[in-house]
């Protein structure tokens, strides 16, 4: 059975990674979303093991000690990680599988994977970004603050991607997503140049 593709969806705070991700598993069906633990409280609607795994501090430290997560980080004063059994378990069934993550766990996906397919979410401008960080109306005006700050630096990431999609439409990033995924289904390999690469001449 061939292993499955690991996407990796990314993008600064407020950019619609989420949103566009659930269009994207409608149009797709076989895909699967990786569901990330997460030591911050659930938002209005969020739902235990469908949006996240909601755990103590204490509860998320022993899995870091025990090497539970392919990545982790800390975000806005809250621990997010994910699981890597469960991660591992998918690809090797041959199931695709989204990883929806901030900027500074796609850098160590990136690292401890070969073969995983990065997109990089943009905004259509900064002024539209910091239009969807202010209008969520769930933070107070120094946490908002704070996500414009690291927004602006995130941004500058996008060039260790493999392909940047810009979310000026939910539709219109979803199916730039699964038009990707069906380019790396035709890919003779992914993380690595085709045997023979090089200009070789017989």
């Amino acid at each position: 059975m061939t292993e499955g593709i690991l996407l990796i969806i990314s993008g600064p705070s407020g950019v619609g990674k989420g949103t566009v991700c659930r269009h994207l598993l409608t149009m797709r069906t076989s895909l699967k979303l990786s569901v990330s633990t997460t030591t911050r409280p659930p938002r209005p609607g969020e739902r235990e093991g469908i949006e996240y795994n909601f755990i103590s501090l204490t509860e998320f430290k022993a899995m870091i000690e025990v090497g539970a997560f392919l990545e982790w980080a800390v975000v806005h004063g809250h621990y997010y990680g994910t699981p890597l059994a469960a991660i591992n378990s998918t690809l090797a069934n041959g199931e695709d599988l989204i990883l929806e993550i901030d900027v500074q766990g796609a850098n160590q996906v990136r690292e401890k994977t070969s073969d995983s397919v990065s997109i990089f979410m943009a905004p259509p401008s900064m002024e539209a970004l910091e239009e969807r960080i202010t209008g969520r109306g769930t933070e107070s005006a120094v946490k908002i603050n704070r996500r414009l700050i690291t927004a602006r630096c995130e941004m500058d990431a996008f060039h260790l991607y493999n392909y940047v999609v810009i979310n000026d439409t939910v539709e219109k990033a979803a199916a730039l997503g699964n038009a990707i995924l069906d380019v790396e289904k035709c890919k003779v390999s992914r993380g690595a140049q085709p045997p023979g690469w090089g200009g070789e001449k017989d």
